[in-house]
């Protein structure tokens, strides 16, 4: 009897491909499903009834996990809390519950047992670091053949289905609005490296310094976590050096707003500070003193097209350039494989222009 390594390899896709479509789990593209079928019947290869059972046992589900972060209040930061209202408008049209989840701290989720155990029919993963025990944890769902998504990540040299924004379009463009006031001395403060969007962020920002004839200085690149504390403990340092820094770009705007609240704290006068740009666009941008300028991440189309691609898109997918998807209406303006990246804007206000 022939195996489900030689119906791959004849179909020319993956073994969890071929689980995939036997099964009757996941979106699968038309054409790959024609392509598994037609290998299967002519070696012979049927799986075990046991297996297509078990598969085909649905809880109505889909499966959120969301990262441990001691003493955050999460769902009152502004992407997670828009990511979660996409994912949950999109699949309460698509008749199904969230089941929220988060990680353990300091250990590695088992994600296939939420499967295995028939909690959920598909999973969304928010936050992930690029560490090896969750990546390890993730190669496991994907060679099973369990249809899952992550946000706000990438992997690089996977095949996991992603969506993400275009981070290193969005900081470039706000290097690009400093220098083109003339602004010269350029402090960034980003986020842990251990997260693809903080080097994507970085690739942005040296992408638009050379653009203008710089480059990144190393004394005026800072690290946070992501945290208003951070942007908080970032100010000091920016406050001594403020004669030379005439410009602040921060990965997102709690870390831009503790700056500029730290340096309020140390008397500074808010005409005398630099110019700001932070990230997300959240709600508290348009609220800080002077309103802060942001590039706006489309987290709710995110949380929308993710569903999308789990319930009626490709885990396989195809190299598309500027498309929309229809079940979620967003537009992707790059699709690398099967890693969706959406649109990013600059939004300008007064932290960031020259009076």
């Amino acid at each position: 009897m022939a195996s489900r390594r030689e119906v791959a390899d004849l179909a020319g896709v993956s073994e969890a491909t071929v689980s995939r479509v036997l099964n009757g789990v996941g979106p699968i593209k038309e054409e790959t499903r024609r392509k598994v079928l037609e290998a299967s019947e002519q070696l012979g290869y049927v799986p075990s009834a046991l297996a297509r059972s078990f598969a085909r046992s649905k809880s109505g589900n889909l499966g959120v996990v969301l990262p441990y972060v001691p003493k955050a209040h999460l769902f009152s930061a502004y992407l997670f809390s828009e990511m979660l209202s996409g994912i949950g408008s999109k699949a309460r049209d698509n008749g199904m519950d969230l089941l929220v989840m988060f990680r353990t701290p300091d250990e590695a989720m088992n994600y296939t047992d939420l499967f295995r155990r028939q909690k959920v029919d598909a999973c969304i993963i928010l936050g992930a670091r690029h560490d090896h025990g969750e990546l390890a944890a993730m190669q496991q769902l994907y060679q099973e053949g369990h249809p899952f998504c992550v946000m706000n990540q990438h992997f690089e040299g996977e095949s996991f289905t992603e969506v993400d924004a275009d981070h290193v379009e969005g900081s470039r463009l706000a290097i690009r609005h400093f220098t083109d006031q003339g602004y010269r001395k350029i402090a960034f403060v980003n986020g842990p490296d251990s997260y693809s969007n903080s080097q994507e962020r970085m690739e942005g920002v040296r992408l638009g310094l050379q653009e203008a004839g710089m480059e990144l200085d190393p004394g005026l690149l800072l690290e946070g976590n992501y945290s208003r504390r951070s942007g908080i403990e970032a100010s000091a340092i920016i406050a001594e050096r403020l004669h030379e820094i005439d410009a602040v770009f921060a990965a997102n705007d709690r870390m831009a707003i503790g700056v500029m609240h730290g340096l309020r704290e140390r008397g500074i006068r808010v005409e005398d500070f630099p110019a700001f740009v932070g990230y997300d666009d959240s709600d508290a941008a348009e609220m800080a003193v002077p309103p802060l300028s942001s590039v706006r991440v489309p987290f709710f189309e995110m949380g929308e097209l993710a569903v999308s691609k789990l319930m009626h898109g490709s885990v396989d997918g195809a190299d598309t350039a500027d498309t929309t998807d229809e079940a979620s209406d967003s537009k992707v303006i790059r699709s690398e494989s099967i890693r969706a990246l959406l649109p990013t804007e600059l939004i300008i206000r007064a932290s960031s222009t020259r009076q």
